[in-house]
């Protein structure tokens, strides 16, 4: 990570268990475009213009952290999560300032996906 991406108090960093790092990576890859640097056999990272992270093998456990991702097109975002692998467990819906949809990665992760109206 970089010193220019640091924000005072804001995200930097996301770590998500995974029983296989391989298809959390195609997965995201896939989905979001993102790249992995690998840190031996159980760590792989991902860097991004905001929030850094990386997937480390263990348990999953579902319901932690609910990760908002940002999209400017959301239903090819959607499509693009479901063929993919990623199951919606919330349609696309309206709230105040915009539209966003849920989904489950692979592991059971649930994420959502957001745009402006």
């Amino acid at each position: 990570m970089t010193a220019n991406k640091l924000k005072h108090e804001q995200v930097q960093y996301i770590e998500f268990l995974t029983n296989d790092l391989e298809r959390a990576k195609k997965f995201y890859q896939n989905c979001f475009g993102w790249k992995f640097v690998d840190y031996g056999p159980g760590y792989t990272a991902f860097g991004g213009d905001y929030v850094d992270g990386g997937f480390t093998t263990g348990t999953p456990v579902k319901g932690s952290v609910l990760v908002v991702l940002y999209s400017e097109d959301l239903e090819a975002t959607r499509a693009k999560v479901q063929a993919a692998g990623g199951k919606i467990v919330k349609d696309i819906f309206s709230f105040p300032g915009g539209q966003r949809f849920q989904f489950e990665d692979p592991d059971g992760y649930e994420l959502a996906v957001w745009a402006t109206v």
